[in-house]
C-alpha cells in the first residue's frame, strides 16, 4: 500500500490513538503533538519518494523515443529503475522495512521533544507505531472497496474525478476510519 498525501494525517492519528491507549505510554504534551509530529516524518519520507518519481519519470520521458522502438513495458520499466535508485535517494521500498525505519524516526523525534514518555524497552514503544502502520495499510483496500461501493449505490451518479466525488470519498473514508477507532 503506497500512502497518498491526503493520507498522512489518517496514520499519524492512528499512531497517536495507538500510544494513547498503550498503558506504558504517556504524552506530556497531548496526543495532538504526537499526531502532528509523525505526520511531519511521514510526510518527509513520502516527498522523498516522489522526487524519486519525477527522476524516474524525466529518465523515461528522456529516453521515450527508445522505449517506444523497443516497445518495452513503461510500467515495469518505471519500476526497476525506481528499485535501482531507490537506496541513493533515501527511499526503501519494502514496505515493512520502510515502516519499520519511519517507526524509529518517529519514536527518536516523541523522545527528543519529550511528546512521548515510557517505562518500557523502546522496541515495545515502535512496536506500537509500526503496528499502527500495518493496521492502517492492511485496512486501506477493505475501507477502499467499501467507500468505492458506497458511492456506485447512490441515487445520483457522480463523476470519479469529479470535486463532488472527491468530497463524497474523503467523507465516507473518514466514516469508515472512524469506525475502526483509526481517527
Amino acid at each position: 500500500m503506497r500512502l497518498k498525501p491526503q493520507q498522512t494525517r489518517y496514520v499519524a492519528s492512528k499512531i497517536g490513538i495507538d500510544l494513547a491507549n498503550a498503558p506504558f505510554v504517556t504524552m506530556p504534551k497531548g496526543k495532538e503533538a504526537v499526531v502532528e509530529a509523525a505526520k511531519k516524518i511521514i510526510d518527509e519520507n513520502l516527498a522523498l519518494e516522489y522526487a524519486l518519481d519525477e527522476k524516474v519519470k524525466n529518465i523515461l520521458d528522456e529516453n521515450y523515443d527508445e522505449i517506444e522502438f523497443q516497445h518495452a513495458d513503461e510500467r515495469q520499466l518505471f519500476f526497476m529503475i525506481k528499485k535501482k535508485m531507490a537506496a541513493e535517494h533515501g527511499v526503501i521500498m519494502n514496505y515493512d522495512d520502510r515502516y519499520n525505519d519511519l517507526a524509529h524516526l518517529i519514536l527518536d523525534e516523541l523522545y527528543e521533544n519529550y511528546l512521548a514518555e515510557y517505562d518500557v524497552n523502546e522496541n515495545q514503544v515502535k512496536n506500537v507505531i509500526f503496528k499502527a502502520f500495518k493496521a492502517f495499510a492492511d485496512a486501506y483496500d477493505t475501507i477502499d472497496d467499501i467507500v468505492y461501493a458506497k458511492i456506485r449505490g447512490m441515487e445520483k451518479e457522480v463523476v470519479p474525478g469529479s470535486q463532488d466525488y472527491e468530497l463524497l470519498y474523503e467523507r465516507f473514508y473518514q466514516e469508515e476510519l472512524s469506525k475502526r477507532g483509526m481517527l
